[in-house]
């Protein structure tokens, strides 16, 4: 026949129910933990895919703005070491062939040296680059490798203190006297209109920026400064875009 356990003392009982309940509580405590490590597990997780998908977005709209910023210098390097601007030119060159002084700005034989500074500007009609003609200002233009990016404008009679060589949308002022010119002189010389309702013919709303502030006056009136970028849009604002001048010798 089996045999059976001996009796238990009370103590004995006791401490027994104290060691069950001991390992009860410790079993909990574990289960406890590895929960805890579950949450945290997955909290982590999921903290990671949100701290991703944020670095993804922070790089997207740094590239973005990055891109946006920098657009007007991206393409092809002219001759003089900015950006060609190709699109559909915002008016045809009408400078002229007289050389007669327009809004005080002269037309001389040799350019200028007293004043000589470059200032950018870019023209955008409902967000679209419309680049300033090859030889604006330029009497009567000679024209190497036209229509390509190395195009450069030499006058064979004059030159307006105010006036373009290449496609890069950069206006040479090169005056016998220091002074303060102003892009409405430039267009003067181009033989266009330029007011707060009309640039070049093109009318509706504008954003003006200088330099990437906003401008709210007449952008007749904005003064031509050394290495300035100036943005004009028609209709749809574009973000402001800088070009480069570190490749230039301008």
């Amino acid at each position: 026949m089996p045999t059976e356990p001996p009796a238990q003392s009370k103590r004995e009982r006791r401490n027994a129910a104290r060691e069950h309940a001991a390992a009860l509580r410790l079993a909990e405590r574990r289960r406890q933990r590895r929960r805890r490590l579950v949450v945290w597990s997955s909290a982590g997780a999921a903290a990671a895919v949100v701290l991703a998908a944020i670095v993804v977005l922070a790089v997207t709209l740094s590239s973005t703005a990055s891109a946006g910023s920098t657009a007007a210098s991206a393409g092809t390097i002219g001759p003089e070491g900015m950006a060609d601007e190709t699109g559909t030119v915002l008016a045809a060159n009408t400078t002229g062939t007289s050389g007669a002084t327009k809004d005080g700005i002269a037309c001389n034989t040799g350019e200028g040296a007293a004043e000589h500074i470059h200032t950018h500007v870019a023209v955008y009609v409902d967000g679209r680059l419309r680049p300033i003609p090859v030889g604006v200002g330029v009497v009567t233009p000679s024209v190497q490798d036209a229509g390509t990016p190395d195009a450069f404008a030499q006058a064979t009679r004059c030159y307006y203190w105010l006036h373009v060589h290449a496609s890069d949308g950069v206006i040479h002022v090169e005056a016998p006297a220091k002074a303060t010119y102003t892009l409405g002189q430039f267009f003067a010389v181009w033989g266009q209109p330029l007011s707060a309702t009309n640039v070049a013919g093109a009318t509706g709303r504008q954003t003006v920026f200088v330099d990437g502030k906003r401008f709210t006056g007449d952008p007749a009136t904005i003064a031509l400064g050394s290495r300035e970028d100036i943005q004009i849009d028609v209709g749809r604002a574009v973000p402001f875009r800088a070009v480069d001048w570190s490749a230039s010798q301008l």
